[in-house]
């Protein structure tokens, strides 16, 4: 069980660390998007990614590339998002401007506007000694979307399965 435990903290300190530092995907497949236009994330995934599809899957389908020149899988044309899979299933997507919930958070986002659009938001505070942002844990059945801020604006987005949110919140989730 400690094992598990140690590649679950491990792979998401390695998602943590990538977040927002891929290299964006290269080629005729990308979409063109205006520049600040946002993707609407939902808590059923991001287009053809699915929460709880497979790594191999997605991979298939070539909504995921592993070939990139980045510190782990990509999705294809989705530069700003970061999966985190565990036990070989999409459960988590690090999300970065200009991705966008169906409410209209994103980065950026004032921490009012949170909690106006998700009333029973959780607030989560992080430890006082570590270098880490709180966060609002907004859930809606088994998913959910956790917003990472600093007090007044939203710094990152995640969103997907609720518990393995929460869980990334309370056992670190890195500096990024």
């Amino acid at each position: 069980m400690r094992l598990r435990q140690f590649g679950f903290i491990a792979a998401l300190m390695a998602a943590a660390s990538i977040a927002g530092s891929g290299v964006r995907p290269q080629g005729p497949d990308v979409p063109a998007r205006p520049v600040g236009a946002a993707e609407v994330v939902s808590l059923d995934g991001l287009g053809n990614a699915e929460f709880g599809a497979t790594e191999e899957d997605l991979a298939r389908r070539g909504v995921l590339r592993t070939d990139e020149d980045a510190c782990g899988p990509t999705l294809a044309g989705h530069g700003s998002v970061s999966p985190i899979f565990v036990d070989d299933r999409l459960v988590l997507l690090w999300l970065d401007d200009p991705m966008s919930t169906p409410e209209g958070i994103t980065v950026g986002t004032p921490v009012d506007a949170v909690h106006a659009a998700y009333p029973s938001v959780v607030d989560l505070d992080a430890p006082q000694e570590m270098h880490r942002f709180d966060g609002l844990l907004a859930r809606s059945g088994d998913r959910a979307y956790l917003f990472l801020h600093d007090g007044s604006t939203v710094r990152k987005i995640i969103a997907g399965y609720a518990d393995w949110a929460r869980r990334l919140f309370d056992e670190g989730y890195g500096p990024c």
